[in-house]
């Protein structure tokens, strides 16, 4: 088995023969190029090594990540892969504070370390070509998510290190054991038990006034997640946090930190479950107010993986919370939730894969009329049967064709068509989608990319749930900006201004969230004892903000004269 994984075959062998010399299409040569039976193939620098791969198995807060990341510690070389850059972020962080040079890698900014032969990063950025002693990857169970798991698939098969500790949920070790029976790897498996008891309550919640310090409450949307801090704060007897998905990383980790400090008078949290990973949070009690939510097609159950995840956040070991307790809104609520607690995850059947841009460029050297949108649903349609008896599945890829049918009227090529289409854009997020239009726009036309393209509603301190929103979707914008400033070098300038400004507006986001319903005099009190800016410093953060803005505003207009008048 180890001899047919280290081989090549299929596409593999296709990438390895070379592909420009194809012009008409020709039906064996794209049953070739589209065959993504055997992914383990695409990564040689990884089958050239004898790896071992240990998988550090349990529940939340069971220590097994700490573990792993004592092993990246004592090794010569090595890479933590996280699925958020919240974790890269602490993780980066700590190794650093520890005495061990490491680099940070996201998809939105490098922080090269002079010395450094560690590397924190997102899981999307690990390198398969430079092999390292030891490598992490954080979050295993994630091979089954159908939209990020090709992600962790790809750093399954490919990173090259001698030794690769994986961390995840059990539910991920039967398909591991599949996985690496065919990649001829050695695996270890570590389990772990939870390191501080977590219970659920004996009775439900009966209303949001029975609230109390240490409580995180999660629902399921942003407008939920706001609803349910305003009630809390209506009853005057608690400040609340919020986290939530469509909150910038730096913002969270702000709210996080406000949450986390005794004294600030903010003991509350609200938040969707993306509580569940990447922050260290002081949680004693978990409120569920529903365990239904919408996953972007349908309203349906949580899982009891989902479930498992959240209220595992409740009771961190080391923290002032040593018991963990989960509860719902309602008796039938709470039942689920007690039997989800007993229950093994459901295992996981499947990880996801996606062609990699050269395979795509090999098919478009079939079909060179096509534009990125024809040969992603091509390369999809050919694929399907090479998966069939598989561990794999394709992935979840529609946002790639939604944003790819946005640009498809550009003079792009497919590299460049296919850069933008994966940038972190929702093609549903009109600010952002039309943001990154724009930018595509001006690198076609061939022109330099700079701040004075990125074109933002007036940035002040929201008063209200609507203003925020604006002020998030700029932060997204200054994302994206950045994210294919990484990607484009060479056409994109002034990055360092726009990475301050974006820091600033998170900033501003977090005072907006803490300012929100409070009088004057109690921001003043908040502000002060959190060691946070003052009112004063937030409007002038405002202010310098907004005149950015009008100077980028206006150089834009200049720019678009000049270009009328030539």
């Amino acid at each position: 088995m180890r001899r047919q994984c280290r081989g090549l075959s299929g596409a593999a062998a296709a990438v390895a023969g070379g592909w420009g010399s194809h012009h008409a299409p020709d039906i064996d040569y794209t049953e070739a190029i589209t065959d993504l039976g055997n992914p383990a193939a695409f990564y040689p620098v990884a089958r050239r090594l004898e790896r071992t791969i240990i998988a550090h198995l349990g529940p939340t807060n069971s220590g097994k990540t700490h573990e792993a990341l004592q092993h990246l510690r004592r090794s010569e070389s090595g890479v933590y892969c996280g699925p958020l850059r919240l974790l890269a972020w602490q993780v980066h962080d700590q190794l650093c504070a520890g005495g061990l040079p490491t680099n940070l890698v996201t998809g939105q900014e490098r922080r090269q370390v002079a010395g450094a032969r560690h590397t924190a990063c997102t899981t999307e950025m690990a390198s398969t070509s430079h092999p390292v002693d030891v490598a992490v990857l954080d979050e295993i169970q994630m091979l089954g998510d159908e939209t990020r798991g090709r992600a962790f698939t790809r750093a399954l098969l490919g990173l090259p290190a001698h030794t690769l500790h994986v961390c995840g949920d059990p539910a991920a070790l039967p398909l591991l054991e599949r996985i690496v029976a065919e990649t001829g790897d050695r695996l270890e498996v570590r389990r772990y038990e939870r390191l501080s008891p977590l219970q659920a309550a004996r009775r439900p919640l009966a209303d949001l006034s029975q609230v109390q310090r240490g409580d995180c409450v999660v629902s399921f949307s942003r407008r939920e997640v706001h609803a349910v801090r305003q009630q809390i704060q209506s009853h005057g007897r608690e400040r609340c946090c919020v986290i939530y998905g469509a909150l910038p990383p730096d913002a969270r980790q702000l709210q996080a930190s406000l949450f986390n400090t005794p004294r600030t008078g903010y003991n509350v949290l609200s938040a969707s479950d993306a509580v569940g990973m990447g922050l260290n949070l002081a949680i004693r009690r978990v409120v569920f107010t529903s365990l239904r939510k919408f996953d972007g097609t349908q309203e349906r159950q949580l899982t009891t993986a989902e479930i498992k995840q959240v209220a595992g956040r409740a009771g961190r070991y080391g923290s002032r919370f040593p018991t963990g307790v989960v509860t719902a809104m309602n008796a039938e609520d709470l039942d689920i939730l007690e039997d989800a607690l007993q229950q093994p995850s459901d295992e996981l059947q499947t990880a996801f894969v996606f062609p990699s841009l050269t395979q795509l460029e090999m098919l478009h050297s079939q079909h060179p009329r096509e534009k990125l949108p024809g040969i992603l649903r091509l390369f999809a349609a050919a694929a399907e049967g090479s998966l069939t008896h598989t561990h794999y599945s394709y992935a979840k890829h529609e946002e790639v064709v939604a944003l790819a049918q946005m640009l498809r009227h550009l003079p792009l090529s497919l590299r460049e068509a296919w850069t933008f289409a994966i940038s972190p854009t929702d093609p549903d997020d009109v600010p952002v989608a039309s943001a990154l239009l724009t930018f595509a726009t001006t690198y076609a036309a061939q022109r330099r990319v700079t701040p004075a393209s990125i074109l933002l509603p007036p940035l002040v301190e929201a008063r209200s749930e609507m203003e925020l929103q604006q002020l998030e979707a700029s932060h997204r914008v200054l994302d994206v900006w950045l994210w294919l400033s990484f990607r484009f070098p060479d056409a994109w300038e002034g990055a360092e201004d726009v990475a301050e400004r974006r820091a600033q507006l998170a900033q501003l986001i977090d005072a907006s969230i803490r300012s929100m319903g409070l009088p004057r005099e109690a921001r003043r009190q908040v502000a002060a004892a959190a060691g946070m800016p003052t009112e004063e410093e937030i409007a002038a953060l405002a202010a310098a903000l907004e005149h950015q803005r009008r100077q980028d505003e206006w150089q834009q207009r200049r720019g678009s004269y000049r270009k009328r008048r030539r």
